[in-house]
């Protein structure tokens, strides 16, 4: 069953929506006229997880919250269950590799953005107090925040909610129509047989992935250490980790990608800046 994101600023009250939409979906399984009735609702988020805010003030920290988040997801996806994502998912190669998932389990998904403005954020942050983020944390975390973008398959359906206007409520009938009630694409596999204009696919992806890693290598040959390297096809940067990376643990990077882009074909155009993203969250 569907796997839904929510996304947002810290403090935007991503988790309010979260349970509210756990109770109207749990409401309308109980309906006796529905099908669905057997399936569950989970939530996901960095309390069920044991991730402390603090968390993301360390690359390393931070990249251990996405593995968890990522492990939870694969487990609990299944037909059977409808699971909200209720942790920050601000990095679209985030979203990215979650929607993989859901279209490997062949289920649908949704993005729920729960849309505050900065300030509004920060001023309910600091009112949480120890229960909040630590102001560098929450400024960190909204500097680097990628706003979903309805246009790409990942974010798509998007669901905004303007959470300082009382008048804009949880859009429950169309999340359910769009999500429970819809069919899921079926999964693409590297096996299938793939229609001629599609062979020329690998043979992109293989490029413009090795592109990126020459550019890396290329980058550290200059001994100079550098916060980040900039690569061809691609308008976002590789984040250096503060150490130089080795070509098996770049090899091992771009096989994951590929593998999970043989799953779900991007756009010839998008591989390089999403092997970036993938990158970035994974190094």
């Amino acid at each position: 069953m569907p796997l839904i994101m929510m996304t947002g600023f810290p403090s935007s009250g991503k988790s309010t929506r979260a349970a509210e939409l756990k109770q109207l979906f749990e409401e309308r399984l109980l309906l006796p006229e529905n099908q669905h009735r057997k399936h569950t609702v989970h939530i996901i988020s960095d309390t069920t997880l044991g991730v402390p805010h603090s968390a993301y003030a360390r690359a390393s920290e931070e990249k251990n919250a996405r593995s968890a988040l990522l492990s939870a997801v694969e487990r609990l996806v299944t037909r059977e269950h409808i699971v909200i994502a209720d942790t920050p998912n601000y990095i679209k190669g985030l979203r990215y590799q979650l929607y993989c998932t859901a279209r490997e389990e062949g289920t649908t998904h949704c993005v729920v953005y729960c849309a505050l403005p900065v300030d509004a954020a920060r001023q309910i942050n600091q009112m949480r107090g120890s229960d909040g983020y630590a102001d560098n944390v929450f400024d960190e975390l909204t500097m680097r925040y990628e706003e979903p973008n309805s246009a790409t398959r990942w974010d798509s359906p998007l669901f905004t909610i303007i959470q300082n206007d009382p008048n804009d409520k949880l859009p429950f009938d169309s999340i359910w129509d769009s999500i429970v009630e819809r069919r899921a694409p079926p999964p693409t596999f590297s096996t299938a047989v793939k229609p001629a204009e599609e062979t020329n696919y690998q043979f992109e992806l293989d490029r413009a992935t090795q592109d990126v890693i020459t550019a890396i290598l290329d980058s550290q040959k200059s001994g100079v250490p550098m916060s980040y390297v900039v690569v061809p096809g691609s308008s976002e940067k590789v984040n250096m980790p503060g150490r130089n990376l080795t070509l098996s643990e770049l090899r091992r990077l771009r096989m994951q990608f590929s593998k999970l882009n043989r799953q779900a074909p991007l756009q010839v155009g998008q591989i390089a800046e999403s092997f970036v993203n993938y990158l970035n969250i994974n190094l």
